[in-house]
């Protein structure tokens, strides 16, 4: 059975970071490309980050870019999501899930975390 957690999340003020982290269990984490997910309130869930199974390619959402930083420790089974200067707009649940192709869209990953809440406050 594949298991995503993730853990982190909390309530922050604008211009604060958080990491994110995600542990992996039950599948081969190293063979898997992984995805960082958001829902907001009242929005669809939308892409943040991606890495792929080596680490050696990200990719971004633009709103993201230069703030926030996906990595991953395959020793480890864990990817993360390193957060800096949030925004109130950051609000969200925030996911991890595993997949095999190299995709941003949430359809391609079979398998999600239950999510960590991210507030930023204002």
């Amino acid at each position: 059975q594949v298991l995503l957690v993730e853990s982190g999340g909390g309530l922050v003020q604008a211009g604060d970071s958080l990491r994110l982290s995600c542990a992996a269990s039950g599948l081969p984490f190293s063979l898997y490309n992984m995805g960082w997910f958001r829902r907001a309130p009242g929005k669809e869930r939308e892409f943040v980050a991606r890495i792929n199974w080596s680490g050696i390619n990200t990719d971004y959402a633009d709103f993201v870019k230069g703030r926030f930083t996906i990595s991953r420790d395959n020793a480890k089974n864990t990817v993360y999501l390193q957060m800096n200067s949030l925004k109130p707009e950051d609000t969200a649940i925030y996911y991890c899930a595993a997949a095999q192709s190299w995709s941003e869209i949430s359809g391609a990953y079979h398998s999600w975390g239950q999510g960590t809440q991210v507030t930023v406050s204002s």
